[in-house]
């Protein structure tokens, strides 16, 4: 046992030496955790939030001293990552530290004064994907927006953006489209880190009522943004289910728009999540022939067959192309699985996607990921990108020039 122990804690060690970027919790426990001295404490995070060596940041705030670790807040999956995407979160007690966990993706989405009575400074730490659908951003807002109303203090403890923060893709979210999906007014990729955002948003007043909140960001040391997750050497800790890996983060946005649409498997069900796409009508290799020949930057398809154990096409024999992103700042991530749905719509004209009784009940959802209307409306008579690809585009550089004031890395 003792062997054994030792063993654990050597690989704990070589794993944080191996890692050339410090998250903000570390950062914090390096500073004595000044910030949060004598303060009542609480905390939103899940499994992801985690140091070099793995370990959680609840269990460092729960010990660190002069720290009272009261609450913990449990966002989609869960505060310990055992909730399914989608299923409501309970509250219940964390039996690792008997600290309340109060659930703020059930009934109630932002923490309520109940929920924040017993603490003073609300701490955030969740490894972020990258993109304005993954819903723990909209998390972090509402509870900005909670402490802005009630005179508490907000902490963000920073992590990196895992495609990298310089990627900025797809219009603003316009005002028909605004949801927990498209919480704010940026692009699909915003291309920033989650401290980066948090002070965005408070600063450019797009909390209610332009209210601030009293925000401190505990920075990272030795990131830069032109790095992925995988440039950072930190361990990878999958913030929901379907982002097993570090990976997973360059194909959420590269065929997660198209999954909203239940029209193909993207990967889901099977081992791959967000990394492919097939249906048991698809011809493979001409697919695969006909993306390959657009040349699109940073990407690369192959023929693939599989069989889903559940969700879309359970059970069935399917085949498409898997997606290899071999330049994650060139390849346009976004626009992948609108090459895709080009192609097929070619292919198969009687299945075009925008014409299919069964996605068009899902077209409310894909809007409100989309972030607008006019995406599907340009892109549905021709099934072209070229139709798209600018009212795509149209609000990247502008956001880029408003966003990189708050930029706290190189």
């Amino acid at each position: 046992m003792k062997k054994s122990i030792i063993l654990g804690l050597a690989a704990a060690m070589a794993l944080g030496a191996a890692a050339q970027v410090k998250p903000g919790v570390e950062v914090l426990r390096d500073r004595g955790f000044d910030i949060l001295q004598g303060k009542r404490v609480g905390l939103i995070t899940n499994p992801s939030g985690v140091d070099n060596k793995l370990q959680s940041t609840i269990d460092i705030l729960h010990s660190a001293p002069g720290v009272e670790l009261r609450a913990l807040y449990g966002p989609e999956h869960g505060v310990r990552g055992d909730v399914h995407a989608g299923d409501h979160v309970d509250n219940a007690v964390d039996p690792a530290t008997g600290v309340t966990m109060f659930s703020i993706y059930g009934k109630y989405r932002k923490p309520t004064p109940e929920m924040l009575d017993s603490i003073d400074v609300l701490v955030y730490d969740i490894q972020d994907n990258g993109c304005r659908s993954f819903t723990f951003i909209s998390t972090m807002g509402l509870a900005m927006e909670a402490c802005a109303e009630l005179g508490k203090d907000f902490v963000v403890l920073d992590r990196p953006n895992p495609a990298g923060a310089n990627k900025i893709e797809g219009c603003i979210v316009e005002d028909s489209c605004f949801s927990f999906v498209s919480q704010f007014p940026i692009p699909y990729l915003y291309g920033l880190t989650p401290g980066e955002l948090a002070t965005y948003l408070n600063e450019e007043g797009l909390l209610p009522d332009g209210r601030k909140v009293n925000l401190t960001v505990v920075p990272m040391e030795g990131y830069d943004r032109s790095m992925t997750f995988g440039d950072t050497g930190m361990p990878w800790v999958l913030p929901s289910p379907h982002q097993p890996n570090a990976e997973s983060a360059l194909y959420y946005p590269a065929t997660g728009i198209l999954g909203e649409l239940y029209y193909v498997n993207i990967g889901v069900g099977y081992t791959l999540p967000f990394k492919l796409v097939a249906a048991d009508w698809i011809d493979a290799a001409e697919l695969s022939r006909r993306l390959n020949g657009l040349d699109i930057p940073g990407v690369m398809f192959r023929p693939i067959h599989i069989k889903p154990f559940y969700s879309t096409g359970k059970d069935q024999n399917l085949q498409g192309v898997e997606i290899y992103v071999t330049d994650a700042q060139a390849a346009p991530l976004t626009l992948i699985q609108f090459y895709v749905l080009q192609e097929l719509a070619d292919m198969y004209p009687d299945r075009r996607v925008m014409d299919a009784e069964d996605a068009a009940k899902r077209f409310g959802m894909f809007d409100k990921v989309v972030g607008s209307k006019n995406i599907r409306s340009l892109f549905t008579p021709r099934h072209r990108v070229e139709d798209m690809i600018d009212y795509w585009n149209k609000d990247v550089e502008p956001f880029r020039a408003a966003s990189s004031k708050y930029y706290l890395y190189k």
